[in-house]
């Protein structure tokens, strides 16, 4: 295995998918010069190896590139492009959920529509609401369209390789924070299966529920509530849709508790979709209250330390988890 940083990890799966079939191809705004000068951010270096007519930067145009994502994986080809930011995926959503989510289902599942969209997320870098806004429940509300959110540049590598020769479109979420994380990356054409979580940590007093960087402000409330005696249950979805029901479900009845967490908003936010299912189909192994931690309600501020407010922290964790086993 290799030592790579997040970044480079996607850059290898890239590489890999690029190397092994001629049909994929990589587009959007800046992804061949104006962006990537860092090794450390995902299509660097690719546009000298590959060539323009597979590493395309685009015009400013998140629709147009989305279009070009959708028509060219009709016509057999395997795009693999780039929305600069979360909040910018807006623009695109028209081509994404009314068109590439339904073409497999219109077909009867005869034909197939590859297309990996990748779009960076996350919060504390004061760039702005604009930029900064986490939509992935809106995402996995559209049928058609799974979703995966890596935590690790192994789960990087191996899920946006699976993302590209997948038949349906993916969209892979990529927290920014992570691009420089470094991490052991199996070599070669290494794949993880879209619909898998993992245990990251085990336990036996309450189970946390998260997936990209905010597993990281899991595992920091676990270190420390370790120490007060409270055993946490870590569970890194990875995939979103489809969802690993059994992962969860398997959990939360070695638990009997339940916290969710995400950076994004927490009214309609993904986390009310994991308690719903623990609710209806895990009531009777629940002990306590499931727990939501999520952002609040609030457009992301550009100031710092609002920044920091507004991202979920670990002693909101820790208080979660101390009201739900009763020790609070």
């Amino acid at each position: 295995m290799a030592v790579l940083s997040f970044g480079q990890a996607l850059r290898d799966a890239l590489d890999v998918a690029m190397s092994e079939d001629e049909r994929v191809f990589i587009a959007g705004e800046g992804v061949g010069v104006s962006i990537h000068y860092d090794p450390n951010l995902p299509t660097h270096g690719l546009l000298e190896k590959y060539g323009p007519k597979r590493v395309k930067d685009t015009p400013v145009s998140e629709a147009a590139i989305a279009g070009l994502a959708v028509g060219a994986s009709t016509l057999g080809l395997r795009p693999v492009v780039e929305i600069m930011f979360f909040p910018f995926i807006t623009l695109a959503t028209d081509m994404l959920v009314n068109h590439a989510g339904k073409l497999r289902y219109l077909s009867g599942g005869k034909s197939s529509f590859p297309l990996t969209v990748r779009v960076k997320a996350g919060v504390n870098f004061a760039a702005g609401c604009q930029h900064s806004h986490n939509l992935e429940a809106w995402l996995a509300h559209s049928p058609g369209l799974k979703v995966v959110f890596p935590s690790t540049p192994a789960e990087a590598k191996g899920l946006l390789l699976s993302a590209i020769f997948d038949p349906n479109p993916v969209v892979v979420v990529e927290e920014m924070l992570l691009y420089w994380m470094q991490g052991e990356v199996p070599d070669g054409d290494y794949r993880i299966p879209i619909g898998k979580a993992r245990v990251v940590i085990p336990g036996k007093d309450c189970t946390i529920v998260s997936y990209g960087g905010a597993v990281y402000t899991a595992l920091e409330a676990a270190k420390t509530l370790s120490g007060e005696g409270i055993s946490l249950e870590v569970v890194d979805l990875r995939s979103l849709v489809p969802l690993d029901r059994r992962c969860l479900l398997d959990s939360v009845s070695r638990t009997g508790r339940l916290v969710v967490l995400h950076d994004a908003t927490k009214f309609g936010g993904f986390g009310a979709e994991i308690s719903a299912i623990v609710a209806e189909e895990a009531f009777d192994m629940l002990k306590a209250p499931v727990k939501r931690v999520a952002a609040p309600d609030i457009p992301v501020p550009v100031s710092p330390p609002q920044e920091i407010f507004y991202k979920p922290s670990s002693e909101m964790i820790i208080e979660a988890v101390r009201s739900t086993v009763g020790k609070a």
